[in-house]
């Protein structure tokens, strides 16, 4: 049976520069069936879905749905639900806790603040607290988005929970459907694509020692898609792999070619030219689509050291 991840596969689609844009990530515990669009088709209030999507709107801050891995009958609404929220720019990088049993709490944070990396209003509105568990793995499930997140995605959240990886988690959505299983891992935010139980517990291996793994990764949310792929190219070139040791300091033009500047934190900077291309031959961007597309894609056409009389000049 073709599906949209078997014709990406088979067609070698490159990944790099695909992964979803947030500075923050806000996750809340949701158990029971989710619809295509979770936040306003779950067990949750629509309503304080809506009022959630609306606080996040323009601030960097994705909200999402996230489950237990297993089976998901509805078995009614649990007394207290998780909360994490995680801010993923480097040099600035934390998750926070919570629990509560009344979801609506959230809309007392600052959403822009959140975006921004200050998580006082969080703490404050849940009782939050810093995570000391281990790195979170966000398994994109939601079939009703595109069977083949449930169809892979499903069995390899039940793997990793069963083989005893903590911080295992279904998530409602992180776009690239073609790309499944598709991984969100935090705190540092990377977005991984056809992901594999055995390579994904080296990625978790890695960022609990602050180690970046960059085969199969779909780029930082952090950055704009041009950063995404300007900063794994770096880190490719240079073997740096340190998780926080690179950020994307300037991004310059426009659709389709970008000049983005690299800064790591010794000092060094990089210039890397970033065009986009449209992926050839058509392909269903999702099992749902009715049409072929065309995807974007993120090229990476040169990476070049710059001296620090460059750098300073911009």
């Amino acid at each position: 049976m073709s599906t949209c991840t078997s014709v990406s596969r088979d067609l070698g689609e490159p990944m790099s520069g695909t992964a979803a844009t947030a500075t923050t990530w806000l996750l809340l515990e949701q158990p029971g069936p989710w619809g295509a669009k979770a936040l306003v088709s779950s067990r949750l209030d629509p309503v304080l879905g809506r009022a959630l999507e609306a606080a996040a709107k323009d601030t960097g801050v994705r909200v999402v749905l996230i489950r237990r891995p297993g089976p998901h009958a509805d078995f009614g609404t649990p007394p207290l639900r998780r909360v994490y929220a995680a801010h993923t720019v480097p040099g600035r990088v934390w998750i926070r806790s919570a629990t509560t049993s009344d979801p609506s709490r959230l809309l007392d944070i600052d959403f822009a603040a959140l975006g921004r990396g200050d998580h006082h209003t969080f703490d404050a509105a849940l009782d939050g607290r810093p995570h000391t568990g281990d790195p979170l793995a966000l398994v994109c499930t939601n079939g009703k988005r595109d069977r083949c997140c449930a169809l892979l995605g499903r069995p390899l959240a039940a793997e990793l929970a069963a083989s005893g990886v903590e911080g295992v988690w279904e998530v409602t959505h992180l776009g690239g459907h073609r790309f499944s299983p598709t991984v969100l891992v935090l705190p540092y935010g990377y977005a991984y694509g056809r992901a594999e139980a055995h390579t994904l517990k080296e990625v978790l291996h890695g960022a609990q020692e602050g180690r970046i793994v960059v085969e199969g990764s779909r780029g930082c949310s952090a950055w704009e898609r041009p950063g995404q792929a300007a900063e794994l190219a770096v880190r490719r070139a240079v073997g740096e792999y340190a998780a926080q040791a690179l950020a994307v300091v300037g991004t310059y033009g426009g659709a389709p070619r970008w000049e983005v500047t690299v800064a790591h934190a010794d000092g060094r900077h990089w210039r890397v030219v970033v065009t986009q291309g449209a992926s050839a031959p058509p392909r269903p961007e999702s099992c749902g689509a009715s049409v072929l597309g065309s995807p974007a894609q993120m090229e990476v056409e040169s990476v070049r050291e710059l001296t620090p009389a460059t750098a300073l000049a911009g």
